[in-house]
């Protein structure tokens, strides 16, 4: 070949390679886009509960003493008025016994007035106006003889003493009979003090019945504080009881979600231990306080079906609560909203070869997905993560749809909830 011949080829080579790398550096960069799609869309808010029955209370003692026997272990079912601890009272029954003593003198004293002591008052009232009688005659005959003369003036005044006598003799029984009568004195007395003992008998078999700790209402024992032997004293918790009644769920959310939580939505429950028993629970009540400290509102959770078995106290689960559904709508990635603005919501779709800007109108949102309300057409390309500015040239790689997306990424993060993470 001759030197012409390869020079000419030499360049027609860089000729090429020239034109191939212009082509090259000005080429439309490529960026990934996804269809605006129609698909279902469910919005969930995901996070921990608790089991717990609607009463629960701590038993105690009212009294300090010793405990003779616990009665129940964990775990067991009893009936309202059932014994559960039982304190020493050898003490109590003798402060009864002495009580119920005193009960019975006061009693007896009352009695012996309303009888004996009555009829012995009446008796000396009786004796007490015969003498007044006499010495009242008496009297008569010596003022009559002092008159004639035959008794002295001294003997008048011995007969009118012994005549004041005999009248004060005769008010003492008169007061004493008056006292022994029903609306008396010392009736009266008496009876305070009948009052007084049985009340003090009353006070003593109470405290004696108190030394018998008792279930409230049905109940299962939840957790035994006590053992025989030890002193207890009142104010401390001896037994915790959950009262019979239906289990709920109780759950701190964030209070961003409280916007998103409305009694019956319903729920779906999944405990750690028994991962393949899911069940179903439906929001009951939502607190009208927010706890200050962490920023949380409590909220309630109640089950339509019989729990699961494997419910205990205090376990801990994980819900997913539905908070809102659509059958169908056209959603894209969040991750293709352009703009920190939700009002002013824009995206960035590929038309002819070059980026376009579109403002949208947003609905339901999700962490994955958001529900375009005006603005797209199911189809259109919607660019996706970095790419160029709009107006510039652009060749669009497609991605799987946003449906499809949104449902992967759901049933991932169904596998491993979160506390307080919304969806």
């Amino acid at each position: 070949m001759s030197r012409r011949t390869l020079l000419i080829i030499a360049a027609l080579c860089a000729v090429a390679v020239a034109a191939l790398a212009g082509w090259w550096l000005t080429r439309a960069p490529v960026a990934p886009v996804v269809g605006a799609a129609m698909a279902p869309l469910v919005r969930t808010l995901q996070f921990s509960a608790r089991v717990a029955t609607a009463s629960r209370v701590d038993v105690g003692s009212t009294l300090t003493g010793r405990v003779l026997q616990v009665a129940v272990a964990e775990g067991a079912q009893v009936k309202a008025g059932d014994v559960l601890v039982r304190l020493e009272s050898a003490e109590l029954r003798a402060a009864l016994a002495q009580a119920q003593a005193s009960e019975r003198q006061a009693a007896a004293r009352l009695a012996g007035l309303r009888s004996t002591g009555r009829s012995t008052a009446q008796a000396g009232v009786a004796q007490a106006e015969s003498v007044r009688l006499a010495a009242q005659s008496d009297l008569q005959r010596t003022q009559d003889l002092v008159a004639r003369g035959f008794l002295s003036q001294a003997r008048l005044d011995e007969v009118q003493r012994a005549l004041a006598v005999a009248l004060a003799q005769l008010a003492s029984a008169r007061a004493q009979s008056a006292a022994n009568a029903e609306p008396g004195t010392d009736v009266a007395q008496a009876q305070a003090q009948l009052a007084l003992a049985n009340a003090a008998a009353q006070a003593a078999a109470a405290r004696l019945g108190e030394a018998l700790v008792t279930a409230p209402a049905d109940a299962r024992v939840l957790a035994r504080m006590v053992e025989p032997g030890q002193i207890v004293q009142p104010g401390r918790a001896l037994l915790s009881l959950a009262l019979a009644g239906p289990l709920q769920l109780v759950a701190q959310v964030d209070e961003r979600f409280l916007e998103q939580l409305q009694p019956g939505q319903p729920a779906s429950v999944l405990a750690d231990a028994y991962p393949t028993q899911r069940f179903l629970a439906r929001v009951s009540t939502i607190a009208p306080l927010v706890d200050a400290q962490r920023g949380a509102v409590e909220v309630k959770f109640s089950l339509p079906q019989a729990p699961p078995a494997f419910l205990r106290e205090d376990m801990t689960l994980s819900l997913e609560v539905e908070t809102a559904r659509r059958a169908q709508a056209l959603v894209v990635p969040v991750d293709a909203l352009r703009g920190d603005d939700p009002a002013a919501a824009a995206v960035w779709l590929a038309r002819d070869g070059r980026v376009e800007l579109r403002k949208v109108r947003l609905g339901l949102r999700t962490l994955e997905s958001v529900e375009v309300l005006e603005g797209l057409a199911a189809g259109d390309a919607v660019l996706v993560g970095p790419s160029p500015a709009p107006g510039k040239r652009v060749r669009a790689d497609l991605q799987a749809p946003a449906a499809v997306r949104a449902r992967g990424t759901k049933e991932a993060a169904g596998a491993a909830m979160t506390n307080a993470m919304g969806r």
